[in-house]
């Protein structure tokens, strides 16, 4: 039985269709189809089902998949080992993360990164938490920088790991000049402006409990355009202390509310990417900068 073509068939099972697996892989759709077949001809069995777009695995298929598994797990292994004694850190590693914490920490990071690893490259894309997920899950990125609230626990299933980096505090933002809140109850009767989905359900949750329902007459995910909104008098907001420190616009005081969660910074990443010297070392990096 072919590795590679057991290979081919774990990212078919990851992506649950021959195109996305074709896109984790940087091959044409066909050629994908083809190795799958050819695996069934060497199996004697059907591994996979077409359903509409996608594919499902038969009984046999779950069962090859554990192996295949294995086997990623064994060469991924083999990978670290091999870099290990050679001392090396090369090739590419596909990073995904949120805007903050692109402006923030990625920076340092990459500069200490290129230093200890200068044959490493590494190729960024901005996106948001539940976009950044599911392009590690897809396999079109090795690590996600993300953010999570406390609502939001259980947000990621157990098939990928997570490794919080630290907590940072969430601020109300208001107009300087104002008096200031002492709890958020104290802006109930303010115009808000929210973010990003995940940005936008925290707000909603922390006013519930402080008995109120934000009048949201605003939505950016822009944190400059929010600041210059409050600024002016137009709103309050909530916005978190990495962007803050990526950029503090004229005119807004930020505050301390007791009644406002923070939230967690973690990386997210598929168990064999981990051992893959690359990722390790940006992991290293990334620790270290946060």
């Amino acid at each position: 039985m072919d590795p590679r073509r057991l290979l081919v068939f774990r990212e078919v099972a990851r992506a649950g269709s021959l195109a996305g697996a074709a896109r984790a892989l940087g091959w044409t759709q066909p050629a994908v189809s083809q190795q799958v077949r050819a695996l069934e001809r060497e199996t004697g069995t059907a591994l996979v089902l077409r359903q509409g777009r996608g594919v499902a695995l038969t009984e046999a298929g779950r069962v090859l998949l554990r192996h295949a598994e294995g086997v990623a797990d064994r060469l991924a292994a083999a990978e670290q080992e091999i870099a290990a004694f050679t001392g090396l850190a090369a090739g590419v590693v596909r990073l995904a993360a949120f805007p903050t914490a692109a402006a923030v920490l990625l920076p340092p990071a990459l500069v200490a990164l290129r230093e200890r690893a200068p044959a490493l490259q590494v190729h960024f894309a901005e996106q948001e938490p539940p976009e950044a997920e599911a392009a590690v899950r897809s396999g079109e990125a090795d690590l996600a920088l993300v953010f999570r609230h406390a609502e939001d626990e259980d947000a990621v299933p157990g098939d990928l790991l997570r490794e919080p980096l630290g907590a940072h505090p969430v601020h109300a933002v208001v107009p300087a000049g104002r008096p200031l809140p002492g709890t958020l109850a104290d802006l109930r009767d303010e115009p808000w402006i929210a973010g990003c989905v995940r940005c936008r359900g925290h707000l909603l949750r922390c006013a519930r409990r402080a008995g109120f329902t934000p009048d949201v007459r605003f939505a950016t995910d822009d944190h400059v355009v929010v600041q210059r909104l409050v600024g002016r008098g137009l709103g309050v907001a909530l916005l978190p202390s990495w962007a803050l420190a990526a950029s503090t616009q004229p005119g807004v005081v930020a505050v301390d509310l007791p009644d406002v969660d923070g939230r967690v910074v973690e990386t997210l990443a598929r168990p064999d990417a981990r051992r893959v010297p690359g990722v390790a070392a940006l992991l290293a990096a990334l620790r270290a900068a946060a």
